[in-house]
């Protein structure tokens, strides 16, 4: 039985992961707008008809999170008439194209030794980490760039679910949305209907096993401990949300403000 996808959620033939961020709540009472801010995974296998519907949203920016290694893979996003196309690369949460080669062609002895005994899990969560402590340039003119004029947007990366995760995530804690509000959003990715297809280079049996799927899966898992490690981080780092944001990323309070004039209700 196939899974159904909500009335109120564009069911898109060629992007996966696709959904308006908005109704999130904030701390404060208020919240995320609709059509305003909008996640997906990759733009590069859009049909006529998905093109068709993201024109209709009015788009200002798509933010592109991939490398150029994902873009080799998977090809540029489609173009979408009067939009702006901004490519962020964040790092790969799985150490870039070598890695995905060999997940792609690795047989199961391969993968147990790279992936086996929680290291996948913890290659994620290193990711994150690292993507949170190094990525502020990026994420700053993000933030910028949507306080200024940059709405409504779009981001993605490959799947929509990590690089992208996170671009989301930090823009949801400056707007000061619930930090509850924001993991229910990311683990969103799970479902069925929103997962990236994975592209197996791989032609022998053992390709698709059930052992070779449960070693690949924390990384295709949105899971709750991976953002927690970001959010750690933020902690660790920076001492809170507001200094992360002043100090890391170079938000002023005025500029928070207006971004919180352009994002919420």
């Amino acid at each position: 039985m196939t899974q159904q996808v909500p009335s109120t959620e564009p069911e898109l033939a060629g992007v996966r992961n696709f959904r308006d961020v908005g109704g999130l709540p904030t701390a404060d009472g208020r919240r995320v707008r609709h059509g305003v801010l909008f996640r997906s995974g990759h733009l590069a296998h859009a049909t006529d008809d998905d093109a068709a519907f993201l024109t209709t949203l009015g788009l200002h920016t798509i933010f592109d999170f991939r490398n150029a290694a994902d873009q080799k893979l998977e090809g540029p996003d489609v173009e979408l008439p009067g939009v702006r196309n901004v490519n962020l690369p964040l790092s790969d949460p799985a150490d870039g194209s070598e890695f995905w080669k060999m997940v792609r062609d690795g047989h199961a002895d391969q993968l147990r030794e790279i992936l086996g005994d929680g290291k996948a899990a913890h290659r994620m969560i290193t990711s994150y980490r690292t993507i949170i402590k190094e990525r502020t340039a990026e994420h700053s003119q993000v933030l910028h760039a949507l306080a200024e004029d940059s709405v409504p947007a779009l981001m993605h990366c490959a799947a929509g679910k990590d690089r992208a995760g996170l671009s989301i995530a930090v823009t949801l804690l400056a707007l000061g949305v619930e930090r509850e509000a924001i993991v229910t959003d990311y683990l969103e990715s799970n479902a069925k209907h929103r997962r990236y297809k994975v592209h197996r280079g791989g032609s022998s049996a053992g390709a698709y096993s059930p052992e070779v799927m449960e070693l690949l899966s924390p990384l295709f898992d949105a899971r709750a401990a991976y953002l927690s490690a970001a959010f750690e981080t933020i902690e660790e780092t920076w001492g809170g949300v507001d200094p992360y944001l002043e100090q890391g990323l170079g938000l002023a309070p005025k500029t928070r403000d207006r971004l919180r004039g352009r994002l919420l209700d």
